[in-house]
């Protein structure tokens, strides 16, 4: 295994790993730097591939410049390495919303977290993210998304996810291999609640969805996340 390193909007770095034997077809595997004043790590990633990563991220600045570290939700490819990465940039916080906090990042953290508030923006200086709570969007109690704002990136997490090996970005159509991971994995509650999330976040008018599981989407992501929400729509019909 390789992880590949791609800017895919101004500053922000997009550290992929493919990884065949996982699924039919095999998955990728994505996480996301913002280089910024104070650099941010999105996506933990597995204990396993922490050598890959940090070798990636390395390769972009210095690991002991991470000032910020977080992950929608806790889950082995999301959250795996969160000590790791905790070891290796000494100055790094990591953070989450309450509920994250609350029932898993105090007690699994070697260092004491941030907390965000719902639709709380960290200046990263010259980036901006904006913490959205998304309970069970794409699955988990505690899921978060994160927004960048100056460039418009949504960091979607498991939302979209496709199996099989990707380009580094892409404008066709994300929506159809999206559901047709649903259907053979049902990883997300389809719920009332899901598709009003998924509404909210087409609303915040996004330039670029960064897929965890899948290439970086530079089409019409409103539509796309639209699109999303009407399938969930349909089945609730």
């Amino acid at each position: 295994m390789k992880t590949e390193i791609t800017e895919i909007a101004d500053r922000i770095y997009r550290l992929s790993t493919f990884v065949p034997q996982v699924g039919p077809t095999g998955l990728t595997f994505n996480q996301f730097l913002i280089d910024a004043e104070e650099p941010l790590l999105f996506h933990y990633g597995h204990r396993s591939m922490f050598p890959l990563i940090s070798a990636a991220v390395a390769s972009v600045i210095p690991i002991d410049r991470l000032r910020w570290t977080c992950c929608s939700h806790v889950e082995a490819d999301e959250a795996g390495a969160i000590n790791e990465w905790l070891a290796a940039a000494p100055q790094a916080t990591p953070m989450h919303g309450q509920v994250g906090v609350n029932i898993w990042v105090t007690d699994m953290a070697n260092r004491a977290p941030r907390v965000l508030k719902n639709d709380e923006v960290v200046d990263l200086g010259g980036k901006k993210v904006r913490w959205l709570d998304t309970p069970h969007v794409p699955h988990n109690w505690d899921a978060g998304l994160i927004y960048e704002e100056t460039t418009g990136t949504l960091f979607s997490s498991d939302l979209f996810t496709q199996f099989g090996p990707c380009a580094t970005t892409t404008k066709g159509d994300i929506v159809e291999a999206a559901i047709a991971t649903e259907k053979a994995v049902a990883f997300m509650p389809s719920t009332p609640q899901a598709v009003q999330t998924l509404r909210r976040l087409a609303g915040l008018g996004p330039q670029s969805i960064a897929l965890m599981h899948g290439p970086t989407f530079q089409g019409d992501s409103a539509a796309a996340l639209n699109a999303l929400a009407d399938h969930h729509a349909a089945r609730h019909a």
